[in-house]
């Protein structure tokens, strides 16, 4: 007890010592992830920005300690994340639970070293990852995100939590009732799609309680975000109203979106025209309330068309809108400067022609809009559209659709078109950035990514070494070569819309169900076999990155098989081999279930901690089995029963795979014995309702997954790795 007063007095005299608030907030940061021994051992100090007026950090050894300059907190704070990947070799996880292993004597810096940002802006964050990993997050978990984001660089991350709650005080006091608001709005899971304009009322009767706590949320979340030298990107209205306003004014020029999602009508949005005198009178009356709770920065996020039409494609009329939009926003903040992504103008590339863009986003004041080229790594919109016509723009990276558990991302090929951009992408090319829809996989792509805004020297083999080792601690050839092999043969595909394995597709003899899921790898999977038996034989740590990671590329290396047993049943189907049938159908359920036991092995990969977090938020039974039909309707059926989005967002998770995915696997697997046994025809239409039954079952009951790891992991692995060396690697 002594002993911690005296860490815990050591500590507070350590605070009172900081000459200015960045410094106090980088020593914070150390404070939070080290112990209170380590994090005295570091020394902070503001330094002035470089002569460019770039970020900037040194980090050298003073006598037994180490110093760590820079401009802000913000460079403080990738100092801190430089010292800990290329001297401490040890990683800091986005995820609150995972450890952060250092060794016991910090390393000396035997020269100073001195980093300058290549670019300023460096954003952070999808509309989707709110629904996709954030949703059912606290504040222990927004807490190390937001260092995260600080030891990466991140200085304009977007923050939309908690906006519920400023529109529920705004319609209130336009004149709606409680249920008019609280029914407007989706389930908690889906709000990011309600707010991009997408569709209302889904799963809604959002409860009070769920709006108290969000805004409470955002408080802490753009206050740590502001100490750590980071601009909130908050949301600003563009145009999405409550069908029920109509009521209140009904000469207003609101008009019903276009169908979304396979939604039925009664979920579309509505839209209010910018030139109606209403739009300016909410747009104030919104940000002058945000501004009252939560502060600005003068940043505001606003995407009035992402998949949905505009009520009107004549360039001149989307000029106006664009122009209305900005003018609204500066009645309200005259230092308001508009970030729209440009998801849109790819997605939609048959009405966002270039005239049109052009007059969209010039009619705003040059400078005043910010443009996110959203994904970048498969599509350069700045290349096509000399270069946003001259308005300012940031390339992103993406990554990750709905958060599909699938290793994808050109490593290579985007650290090619970022120096590109760097070089070529003109006087507006503003920065950098991320748009991931999901946290869970391939953390490596977006670390190397956010690294690219400060260093452009190091070679991607070099990168690629650094990486491998600090996911163990230590420089190990072997696991570095399997890294390298990861990067030139498998990291070499861009993520696409609707990917995952076949385990997690909807069954049938051939193809994979849906668009949502498609399994196409580029690479031969005895090659990543053989890299996943590498990285376990030739390290011994028990790291939890190291774990990860083999846990990550051995689910992947199982769900690429199951393509393989799954066409040879289908083989043995044509045949009519009832012994073959037999055969691999029992294999195609006993990987399934190895599948599940080895994503059981990491918490990141439990189904039942999501369910657990979001059962979590209720204050009642009843709204606690809401949250979590919710939370279980979001990564099946997506929405609707039976519509397209079924299984966008699928995820090989412990727990889903094996009381959803296997399950509905099992039932395909016997329907065909009984189909061949009784010398029918399988008929897949009539499984597809089947399965939709099934799969709104699912949803609609509560289903019992474990919420921890399983803890024998390592003996579990190996016996997986010997068990499937002969039925992957030789025919």
């Amino acid at each position: 007890m002594k002993r911690i007063l005296t860490l815990l007095l050591f500590a507070a005299i350590h605070l009172c010592s900081f000459a200015t608030k960045d410094e106090k907030a980088a020593y914070e940061l150390v404070s939070r992830l080290f112990p209170t021994e380590l994090s005295s051992q570091f020394i902070f100090k503001q330094i002035a920005s470089s002569t460019e007026n770039k970020d900037v950090f040194e980090l050298e050894s003073t006598g037994n300690k180490i110093t760590i300059r820079g401009n802000s907190a913000n460079s403080m704070a990738v100092g801190i994340n430089y010292y800990l990947k290329y001297y401490c070799k040890t990683s800091v996880s986005w995820y609150s639970n995972d450890t952060i292993e250092l060794p016991q004597k910090l390393p000396t810096v035997n020269e100073k070293i001195r980093k300058e940002a290549r670019m300023n802006n460096r954003f952070f964050l999808n509309y989707c990852t709110f629904g996709y990993t954030m949703t059912w997050w606290q504040w222990k978990d927004w807490e190390r995100f937001i260092d995260w984001m600080a030891l990466n660089g991140v200085n304009m991350p977007l923050a939309i939590t908690g906006q519920e709650a400023i529109w529920y005080n705004v319609w209130n006091k336009f004149g709606l009732k409680d249920q008019e608001i609280r029914n407007y709005f989706t389930g908690p899971a889906h709000l990011p799609w309600h707010r991009m304009t997408n569709f209302d009322y889904w799963q809604g009767g959002l409860p009070d309680s769920w709006l108290q706590h969000q805004a409470e949320l955002q408080k802490k979340i753009v206050k740590r975000e502001r100490e750590l030298g980071m601009k909130p990107v908050l949301p600003a209205f563009a145009g999405h109203v409550p069908a029920a306003i109509k009521r209140l004014f009904p000469y207003a020029q609101i008009t019903q979106m276009s169908s979304w999602g396979g939604f039925k009508d009664k979920y579309r949005s509505h839209f209010l025209d910018p030139l109606d005198p209403l739009f300016a009178k909410i747009q104030k009356a919104f940000l002058d309330e945000q501004k009252k709770i939560y502060g600005t920065d003068h940043i505001y996020g606003a995407d009035p068309f992402n998949e949905i039409d505009s009520p009107n494609w004549d360039p001149s009329y989307l000029a106006t809108v664009s122009k209305t939009i900005y003018e609204t926003m500066k009645q309200s903040d005259p230092d308001a400067v508009w970030l729209q992504m440009t998801w849109l103008f790819y997605f939609d590339r048959k009405h966002w022609s270039n005239p049109r863009i052009d007059a969209y986003v010039n009619a705003v004041p040059q400078n005043k809009m910010i443009l996110l080229d959203y994904f970048a790594e498969n599509t350069e919109v700045w290349k096509t559209t000399n270069s946003y016509f001259g308005q300012p723009y940031l390339w992103c990276y993406l990554g990750n659709f709905g958060g599909n558990t699938m290793l994808c991302g050109n490593l290579r090929e985007v650290g090619k078109r970022i120096e590109t951009a760097y070089r070529q992408g003109g006087q507006n090319f503003a920065g950098i950035g991320s748009t991931l829809e999901a946290l869970d996989v391939n953390p490596l792509m977006y670390e190397y990514v956010l690294e690219k805004a400060w260093n452009s020297s190091m070679k991607d083999e070099q990168w690629i070494n650094a990486w491998a080792d600090r996911r163990i601690g230590y420089h190990n050839e072997n696991y570095r070569n399997a890294w390298q092999e990861l990067l030139n043969k498998v990291y070499t595909k861009t993520a696409q819309l609707g990917q995952g394995t076949l385990t997690n597709a909807r069954p049938s003899l051939s193809g994979h169900g849906n668009w949502t899921t498609n399994p196409t790898i580029y690479y031969n999977n005895k090659d990543l076999f053989k890299i996943w038996e590498i990285m376990f034989d030739s390290s011994c740590s028990t790291r939890n990155s190291y774990i990860f990671d083999i846990v990550n590329i051995g689910r992947q290396v199982l769900g690429n098989h199951f393509m393989v047993l799954r066409d040879r049943f289908s083989q043995a189907y044509k045949d009519k081999n009832k012994e073959e049938l037999l055969k691999q159908g029992l294999y195609m359920n006993e990987l399934l279930y190895d599948m599940d036991k080895l994503l059981s092995i990491h918490s990141t990969f439990l189904f039942g901690r999501w369910i657990q977090s979001a059962s979590a938020f209720g204050k009642t039974k009843e709204e606690k089995e809401y949250y979590k039909k919710n939370a279980r309707t979001l990564l099946t059926t997506w929405g609707e029963k039976g519509q397209s989005l079924n299984d966008y967002a699928n995820r090989s998770w412990a727990g889903l795979t094996a009381g959803y995915y296997h399950q509905r696997w099992r039932v395909f697997i016997q329907d065909i014995y009984t189909a061949v046994d009784q010398g029918i025809a399988f008929e897949q239409q009539q499984f597809n309702k089947k399965m939709i039954e099934f799969e709104q079952e699912f949803v609609d009951n509560d289903y019992a997954s474990s919420t921890q790891p399983l803890k024998n992991g390592t003996s579990i692995i190996e016996e997986l790795i010997k068990k499937y060396r002969n039925r992957i690697c030789i025919p």
